[in-house]
């Protein structure tokens, strides 16, 4: 048994299952990443996530969705650019679609980036879900971010549900309870699982009274966790490092402000008092896993 095998000791609470299941030797799985900019995108910082980790593992273009049939340029609009030359051209909105394998690992993911359509949601995900039959996808994790009463100073929560009640049985996750207007996530989650492809979400919670982009703290909390899913270790110093200055820069900037540092108190206390039953060994066990995953590949 490594250190990564379940703790068979009696009366131990088994470890919930990861979400890819094992596959025959020379076998891939491939997993599809998909983010949108908009509405389902606190502080982008779900976007940005996916954009880090494609080019982290040096993601491929391998297909793009028509933007005329589904956006309207007046809400989301065309950009000038110049390009190396010097010469202007002008970005459409798209949805794009890229393709990386996950180093040393059986992972091949798919990443699905571009913002919220405007039209045709029905039509749209039917599309997605095309290319992801043409793409042998086995597994959907929609990932976004939402503006929420948390303090900065603190870890950045990220919840994982699933609909597929076989995935939530797995790997002992609850169902979404959430109820109201939906994106366009919430809605490729239901049209994958009625596909019939295990689909997870997962939601980082970006403090509120920071809502604007960049959020390299939520992004960094996102990214662990793909990590853990994934099983797939990734080099995250960079952003790291971003992350500690952003929280270093918002300390700042509320300190400056009482009514600010007063509230960010109060939510700080709320966030202790809920998470003390929890401080015991879970989250100190992930990291301390990931940590020995990452010293692993060092050594390789």
């Amino acid at each position: 048994m490594n250190s990564f095998d379940a703790d068979t000791t009696p009366g131990a609470t088994p470890e919930p299952e990861k979400l890819l299941l094992p596959v025959p030797e020379g076998k891939r799985i491939t997993v599809m990443l998909a983010a949108f900019e908009g509405w389902n995108d606190a502080g982008e910082a779900a976007s940005d996530a996916l954009r880090y980790l494609s080019k982290l593992w040096d993601g491929k273009k391998v297909a793009s969705i028509d933007a005329d049939e589904y956006y309207d340029f007046q809400f989301t609009r065309p950009s000038v650019r110049r390009t190396s030359s010097g010469a202007r051209k002008i970005k459409w909105p798209a949805t794009r679609i890229h393709k990386a394998s996950a180093p040393n690992t059986n992972v091949d993911v798919i990443f699905v980036q571009g913002a919220e359509p405007s039209y045709k949601w029905r039509a749209y995900t039917a599309e997605l879900l095309l290319q992801a039959e043409r793409l042998n996808v086995d597994y959907v994790v929609l990932v976004g971010a939402l503006l929420a009463d948390v303090p900065h100073t603190r870890p950045i929560p990220v919840s994982t549900t699933s609909d597929d009640a076989q995935v939530r049985e797995r790997m002992n996750l609850e169902a979404s309870q959430y109820e109201g207007p939906v994106g366009i996530v919430g809605v490729l989650g239901e049209v994958a699982l009625l596909a019939g492809l295990p689909t997870i979400s997962l939601w980082a919670a970006v403090p509120h009274y920071v809502a604007q982009a960049p959020s390299p703290k939520a992004q960094l909390a996102l990214l662990n966790k793909i990590e853990e899913l994934l099983q797939a270790p990734m080099e995250n110093h960079e952003l790291t490092e971003e992350a500690d200055a952003w929280e270093r820069g918002v300390d700042e900037l509320s300190t400056e402000d009482p009514e600010i540092a007063a509230y960010v108190r109060q939510l700080e206390e709320a966030k202790d008092t809920v998470d003390l039953p929890e401080a015991s060994g879970e989250s100190i066990a992930r990291e301390f896993e990931r940590y020995l995953k990452r010293r692993g590949k060092d050594k390789n």
